[in-house]
């Protein structure tokens, strides 16, 4: 990690340490409500904490599954890397002087799957 990164991670566990202290002190100060009768002693307060909840969330974002950084196609069929690229002759992007650009499609080079 850089200088700047362990520094910011610092300042982010003393706010941590600091809203933890809050918490706390807060559920001393607060005069406890009386429960009804159908609540029992053993079931434990539930205060979350910030820090606990972008965890969570942080945890959520890394199990979906994202598409590969570098930019490579994958086939959804096969997981293949390699294809044919191919004029898409049903889609004309440019048209000048009687010639035509088409777009590419992308074929695998494995099971024929179009991937474009």
């Amino acid at each position: 990690m850089s200088e700047f990164e362990e520094k910011v991670l610092e300042l982010l566990k003393k706010i941590d340490g600091k809203l933890d202290k809050i918490i706390s002190d807060g559920s001393k100060a607060a005069a406890p409500a009386p429960k009804p009768a159908a609540v029992t002693e053993s079931e434990p307060a539930t205060t979350v904490k910030p820090s606990e909840v972008v965890d969570k969330q942080e945890e959520k974002e890394q199990l979906q599954e994202k598409p590969p950084l570098e930019g490579r196609r994958v086939c959804p069929e096969c997981g293949a890397t390699e294809f044919n690229a191919v004029e898409d002759k049903n889609q004309v992007i440019f048209q000048q002087g009687g010639m035509k650009i088409f777009a590419k499609k992308y074929l695998c080079r494995k099971c024929g799957k179009d991937c474009t």
